[in-house]
């Protein structure tokens, strides 16, 4: 049986409305659940760019990609490897501080992990931390020893690394080899 991984999409869409549903329903109808999900416009105000995490073995990500490239709105389509790839993802965690003591460590761990504070209150503070899951996951463990109180993720924005691009049109050959741009 094939290895069930994470795999990272990067596809480029017509920014308008009834796109991101078309998508969705495209992994819904084939029974995938989309762990991670980041949408935003490009410098192209008419493209945006949806970065997709899902699980799935390299049967069916050939599929979901051959699927999601012949959808209309749909501009590019690519598979990120992760060797040749930046992931990161915004995560705010609002965690309980009642004493000095508490925000002290609190602001500790977020200097550690390079966060930040972003609000402080009598009983809370809120720390933003951009990261992968190694560094989000730990951050996430040693702040519920305070007692999380709300977290909220971005879902995953991934980039490939140096000169590639995912609009064919720019890029620049040669400077990796591991396999084809669309599957």
């Amino acid at each position: 049986m094939e290895e069930v991984k994470l795999r990272t999409l990067s596809v480029l869409v017509d920014n308008e409305s009834g796109v991101l549903s078309q998508i969705s329903r495209l992994f819904s109808r084939k029974g995938f659940n989309i762990e991670s999900l980041a949408v935003g416009v490009t410098d192209d105000p008419k493209v945006s760019r949806m970065t997709i995490e899902v699980l799935t073995n390299d049967n069916h990500t050939a599929l979901i990609c051959n699927q999601l490239a012949k959808m209309v709105p749909v501009h590019s389509v690519k598979l990120l490897e992760p060797s040749h790839s930046i992931r990161r993802e915004l995560v705010l965690y609002k965690v309980r501080a009642k004493t000095s003591e508490d925000k002290n460590e609190i602001i500790q761990v977020a200097n550690i992990f390079r966060g930040a504070i972003i609000d402080v209150s009598k009983e809370t503070l809120t720390v933003a931390l951009i990261g992968d899951e190694k560094k989000t996951d730990a951050v996430q463990e040693l702040l519920a020893d305070f007692g999380i109180v709300e977290m909220v993720r971005t879902g995953m924005v991934a980039l490939e690394r140096g000169k590639y691009t995912i609009d064919e049109d720019t890029k620049e050959k040669g400077e990796f080899n591991y396999g084809k741009n669309v599957l």
